[in-house]
C-alpha cells in the first residue's frame, strides 16, 4: 500500500500531523503574546520610573497578565508531557 492511498490525508481531524499542527501553532502564538506582554511591562515599568500618570496601573495589569499567560503555557507543556509520557511523567506512588 502506498503512502498516498491512505483514507486520511495528512491534516484531516484524527491525523498526528494535525495534532502536531495545532500544538506549533499555539506555540508560536503563545510565544508572541509571551514578547508582546513582555514589551508592554518594561514600557510601562519605564513609565513608573519616570512618573508617567497611570503608569503603575498599567505595569501591574501587564505583569499579571504577562504572569497569567507565562503559568498557561507552563502547565500547557507539562500536561503535554505528561500525555506523551516525556519527562517528568512518572508518578511517585502514594
Amino acid at each position: 500500500m502506498k503512502q498516498n492511498d491512505s483514507p486520511l490525508s495528512t491534516l484531516e481531524p484524527g491525523t498526528v500531523q494535525r495534532e502536531q499542527l495545532r500544538a506549533r501553532l499555539l506555540d508560536i502564538a503563545g510565544a508572541a503574546l509571551v514578547v508582546v506582554l513582555a514589551l508592554w511591562t518594561a514600557w510601562s515599568a519605564l513609565g513608573v520610573v519616570r512618573g508617567g500618570a497611570d503608569a503603575g496601573i498599567y505595569c501591574g495589569v501587564a505583569s499579571v497578565l504577562l504572569m497569567t499567560v507565562l503559568l498557561l503555557r507552563w502547565t500547557a507543556a507539562r500536561r503535554r508531557a505528561l500525555k506523551r509520557g516525556g519527562p517528568g511523567a512518572e508518578t511517585s506512588p502514594v
